[in-house]
């Protein structure tokens, strides 16, 4: 194949694929546990299914992991700390939602003289994998919010599923790079199988569609928020609310972290550390003021984030609809259905 053929490729099996990133970094790949899909080291010595699994949706980890740990340490005094080398490092099987996801935290991470260098490092030496959705679950709404069931653009490599094999395309000069050096292993895509992806995506698109029907918005998540502050449906919201935290620990774009200083033996650390919006001491202050102390407020500024503070300052929503907050949800909160809502009592009080 010559290297304008590189941009799209055919190839009946992942392995072999799969193998040949493995050979060059650390590749994570896609493993069912019960009804979810989790991120597990790739060993090129099992054979599928014990090695990876084709993941239909998005999987229950999400990318902001590899990017932004949990927890890491962030500084040590007095002798400053060699952070340790970051390597080249592959993740097979994200989808559009989660693309997107990390272009929300590219802007706050990579902005200017705000840059974290760590997450820098990593997002430069992150080689992305996405694939195509084919089986949305029930609490998958990206489409609401206008993302789709496959990747346009923030990946090295896609892989679609369609009949026989795998149509695997291009998105960057990193992907065009890998398809070239491994030019044997590919052959030319026939015409119909790249019209079959089309028309799976278009199924799926549907799909999503119909799952969502009752949920679509006739005004943009900003402005239902931004007008709706004043809502008693925040209230209600917080009666069925258990203050878990599990919605914003699940999500793939919620960013908040605190500084954590410890004392060893002859040195201190400062450790980096996810928080939560929802957490009650959240925004408690010297003296233990706190203007969020009622649950509702908490919930309410959580909102305006993620559609108003963060369009105005970014021009794009920090929701990506993948629906993992409801999943994580002990309460049964539902993202769009307090969209539609809050939409709802707009049109009432007008």
């Amino acid at each position: 194949m010559t290297g304008e053929d590189m941009e799209k490729v055919f190839v009946t099996k992942l392995k072999p694929f799969l193998d040949a990133v493995a050979e060059k970094m650390d590749l994570f790949v896609p493993k069912k546990t019960s009804e979810h899909y989790v991120f597990r080291k790739y060993d090129p010595e099992s054979g599928n299914p014990s090695g990876y699994d084709y993941n239909n949706i998005r999987s229950c980890a999400t990318a902001k992991e590899f990017l932004f740990p949990v927890c890491e340490l962030a500084a040590v005094f007095p002798q400053a700390a060699e952070p340790e080398p970051i390597k080249p490092f592959a993740v097979f099987g994200l989808k559009d939602c989660d693309l997107r996801s990390l272009a929300v935290l590219d802007k706050v991470f990579l902005e200017d003289e705000y840059e974290d260098t760590l997450y820098a490092k990593r997002r430069e030496n992150m080689f992305i994998i996405s694939s195509d959705c084919f089986d949305p679950a029930k609490t998958c709404f990206c489409n609401v919010l206008g993302g789709q069931s496959y990747a346009k653009e923030g990946y090295d490599l896609n892989v679609a599923k369609v009949r026989d094999g795998f149509v695997i395309e291009a998105g960057s000069e990193k992907g065009r790079d890998f398809l070239k050096q491994n030019s044997i292993m590919f052959i030319d895509v026939p015409d119909s199988l790249l019209a079959e992806r089309d028309k799976n995506r278009e199924k799926t698109q549907q799909q999503l569609g119909e799952n969502n029907a009752q949920y679509q918005l006739d005004k943009s998540a900003k402005e239902i928020v931004e007008n709706s502050t004043d809502s008693k449906v925040f209230d209600e919201e917080a009666g069925g609310c258990v203050e878990c935290q599990g919605c914003t620990r699940i999500c793939p774009t919620c960013h908040c972290f605190y500084l954590y200083d410890s004392k060893k033996e002859d040195y201190f650390t400062k450790m980096k550390m996810w928080d939560s919006c929802l957490r009650l001491s959240y925004a408690e202050v010297a003296g233990g003021e706190n203007p969020r102390k009622v649950l509702s407020d908490r919930i309410r500024h959580r909102l305006l984030h993620k559609f108003v503070y963060f369009m105005d300052r970014y021009g794009i929503d920090m929701c990506v609809g993948c629906g993992r907050c409801m999943e994580g949800c002990i309460g049964q909160t539902d993202m769009r259905a307090l969209l539609k809502k809050l939409n709802e009592d707009l049109k009432v009080a007008k």
